[in-house]
């Protein structure tokens, strides 16, 4: 099985960004290969036109942001074309750093983050006693400046890749507190972060034991994870089960297929993914489901994308009920392509579609109970309505 990444939210502590292998832009359609392939003379023109600015133009310019604004200008259009939120052009040195922040030696701060197109980047989840949480950060705060630079429009990988660094080394972020107000500095000095990939509880409702599991990630082992999680819950009496995936910005396809599997019947369609260069496959569950109770899905605007195949799938497939807010609406994966001046394009290959073969690019997934959380709530009252729903399904 390929593995291949599916979400553009980041765990800023210490998760991996996987990317889909294969596929050749000769593969993509006439009007793209036009842009991105093309012929002797269109090259031939656009060499000249550089070299001509290069010697002509009334100020000294730099041949290599040249070349980088004519790949940007090509991104764009198909962005605009297509209505892709997520191809990207990274110049030979974003690529740099976007590498450089994969490797094991990097840290960060611990939290969640999400793109929110107007504002900035949305923090998520925080990590307890992580730097994030000792500076005071707080879900719904919205980064909108990395050391000094604004971050407005780029590429959430990119940011994440600011922000993470060697361990021991400080990073300052412009936040705006619940996204209002003045620009606060942040001073965070990154560490390694163990990422909890799931946690889990009882609650009484209504004389009921009730069991939680939150997922946080779709990384490596995420199946596993969540496998022992809910075989916990239910062995301390669990009669129903929430399942958390709020602020989870996805991972691994992989692991939405093992995660989905500890629910569904083996050979249940998971997930169905679509791709001129790549082909089209249909992903199913795999054996070893957990005789679990009845389960409810809660989301948010930052569930994404392996996390809304996941919640999808229970939907589609178990009619499990799905209480929160739409969700992101991810929908397509990408696929890095090296080029050979050091940079990379980070191109959308393919669409995912649901197990009744809906895309959710662009629109999300609607849940079943629509439940917000209110700005400044002391209560989780989203989680509340959960249990609430839960509650129901139990004696239904």
């Amino acid at each position: 099985m390929k593995t291949a990444t599916v979400g553009v939210w980041a765990v800023i502590g210490g998760m991996l960004i996987g990317m889909w292998a294969g596929g050749h832009p000769d593969n993509l359609p006439d009007s793209l290969r036009e842009i991105f392939v093309a012929d002797e003379v269109q090259q031939s023109v656009s060499d000249q036109a550089a070299e001509l600015i290069h010697d002509n133009y009334f100020r000294a310019t730099d041949p290599d942001q040249v070349q980088d604004s004519s790949i940007n200008g090509m991104v764009r259009q198909i962005r605009r074309q297509y209505h892709d939120r997520f191809s990207h052009y990274f110049t030979p040195k974003q690529n740099e750093q976007l590498s450089e922040s994969l490797q094991g030696s990097f840290s960060g701060v611990g939290m969640t983050v999400g793109a929110n197109a107007k504002k900035g980047l949305e923090v998520g989840y925080v990590f307890r006693k992580s730097p994030a949480d000792e500076a005071g950060l707080k879900a719904g705060d919205v980064i909108v400046e990395v050391n000094g630079e604004s971050i407005r429009g780029e590429d959430v990988d990119l940011i994440v890749a600011k922000i993470k660094g060697p361990e021991g080394t400080d990073v300052t972020l412009g936040v705006r507190k619940a996204g209002k107000g003045p620009v606060r500095d942040f001073k965070l000095t990154r560490e390694e972060i163990r990422v909890p990939i799931t946690a889990n509880r009882i609650r009484k409702v209504d004389g009921k034991s009730l069991g939680y599991v939150q997922l946080t990630t779709f990384s490596q082992g995420a199946g596993l994870a969540l496998r022992r999680a809910v075989e916990r819950v239910i062995g301390k009496g669990a009669e129903g089960i929430v399942i958390d995936l709020r602020d989870n910005g996805g991972g691994l396809l992989e692991e939405a297929v093992f995660t989905s599997s500890v629910f569904l019947d083996e050979g249940d369609v998971v997930v169905e993914t679509r791709s001129r260069s790549q082909g089209n496959t249909t992903y199913r569950a795999v054996k070893g489901k957990v005789d679990s109770p009845p389960l409810v899905v809660l989301v948010n605007r930052n569930t994404a994308s392996a996390a809304e195949i996941l919640a999808a799938a229970l939907q589609t497939d178990l009619d499990t009920p799905v209480v929160g807010t739409r969700t992101f609406g991810k929908g397509l994966f990408q696929q890095v392509l090296s080029l050979e001046n050091g940079g990379a394009l980070d191109l959308s290959v393919g669409e995912f579609l649901t197990a009744d073969g809906v895309s959710l690019a662009g629109k999300g997934l609607k849940p079943d109970v629509y439940a917000p959380l209110p700005k400044g709530a002391r209560r989780d009252v989203q989680l509340d309505r959960a249990f609430q729903t839960l509650s129901g399904e139990v004696d239904g």
